[in-house]
């Protein structure tokens, strides 16, 4: 049985997501707060398996819950509100900096045609956070990244090709591995990241944004046709997968979904490998699911450096796992040694 707490200043969201979430025989809601303060208070004693959490809410509002929680008593937590992508995409990008793990935009009503969509992802969403594990965050005012494994020094250069491209595919918990290997990074890096970052639909610009703010590194949405460059960093717009030419130059298709994403992390690898060979470097970070896999073997088979996150610094070894399985990756590891590795094995 999955214990819930659900924090929401409404009353009436309050039930609603009881209602959605105890439509499933496998949980159970333990507790509700209409307020940081109170989440924080109830996590202590209820000891919930993840909870729900609003972002706007008086006395204590959720990021400042989210930050607590994840500095006393760390508890997955699927932030679930009302945000408007083009006002709030800030907020959300904080939450996932706090320790969120998962963010789901609610519907403006029960009437709403995506209702039963959200719904269906919501219970799907609680019961995956729910075997997700999360660390302890240091309570300061502003967000620390989880600390890595260190497994040893960085391995020495596997390939004399000269590296031309740097490919990077992420979700669950990517934003924040994403910060903190891009800017460990410098700005003179001499090969252009394209990534995959599976997140909600209307938040891709606040995390560019943000990953943009705190690196040395360009980074940005990536346009079609656009021509990449070194020391930049491309993301995958919303619902287009993001495929690289051979003469550098970023395709975009609305293509059909692949392994149930769009963008999908396979098709960027599969066009990198097409593309560069032996000259590209791969990456697969942490996320649910198998997504990546299946690109990062063809790129492993046509030559490229590939890399997985090792599973102790991953909040979910989804995708390296699968990958690892396909013997697809050359070299795991741990996340606070991923930036130190990749410029290690940048040929130049």
């Amino acid at each position: 049985m999955i214990r819930v707490l659900i924090v929401d200043d409404s009353a009436v969201l309050r039930q609603s997501t009881r209602f959605i979430l105890e439509s499933d025989a496998g949980m159970k809601v333990v507790g509700e707060a209409g307020n940081g303060l109170d989440a924080i208070t109830l996590v202590d004693r209820l000891q919930p398996d993840v909870i729900t959490m609003d972002i706007r809410m008086p006395k204590m509002d959720g990021l400042e819950a989210i930050r607590a929680i994840m500095a006393e008593h760390p508890v997955p937590i699927v932030v679930v509100s009302s945000l408007d992508p083009d006002r709030d995409a800030d907020l959300t990008t904080q939450a996932t900096k706090l320790g969120a793990v998962s963010v789901m935009q609610r519907p403006q009503s029960t009437a709403a045609p995506d209702y039963k969509t959200f719904a269906t992802r919501l219970i799907d969403q609680v019961k995956l956070m729910s075997t997700v594990k999360v660390v302890r965050r240091k309570l300061t005012k502003r967000a620390d990244l989880p600390e890595g494994v260190i497994k040893g020094p960085a391995a020495a250069p596997q390939s004399k090709v000269k590296t031309d491209i740097l490919a990077i595919g992420s979700s669950t918990g990517g934003p924040a591995a994403l910060h903190q290997i891009l800017s460990a990074l410098p700005g003179t890096l001499p090969v252009p990241i394209v990534i995959v970052q599976h997140i909600s639909f209307g938040f891709v610009e606040g995390l560019a944004s943000w990953l943009n703010d705190a690196c040395a590194l360009k980074v940005k949405v990536g346009r079609a046709g656009e021509k990449i460059q070194a020391g930049t960093v491309y993301i995958a717009p919303d619902d287009h997968h993001m495929l690289v030419d051979r003469l550098g130059r970023l395709a975009l298709s609305p293509g059909e979904l692949v392994g149930g994403h769009r963008p999908s992390v396979t098709p960027l690898f599969e066009s990198v490998a097409q593309s560069y060979g032996p000259a590209a470097m791969g990456v697969i970070l942490t996320g649910m699911g198998a997504d990546g896999a299946v690109g990062m073997q063809v790129l492993h088979s046509a030559g490229g450096i590939t890399l997985a996150q090792d599973e102790a610094s991953c909040i979910v070894f989804g995708m390296p796992k699968e990958a690892i399985a396909l013997g697809a990756v050359q070299q795991v590891v741990a996340l606070d040694r991923m930036a130190q590795v990749i410029q290690d094995l940048i040929v130049v």
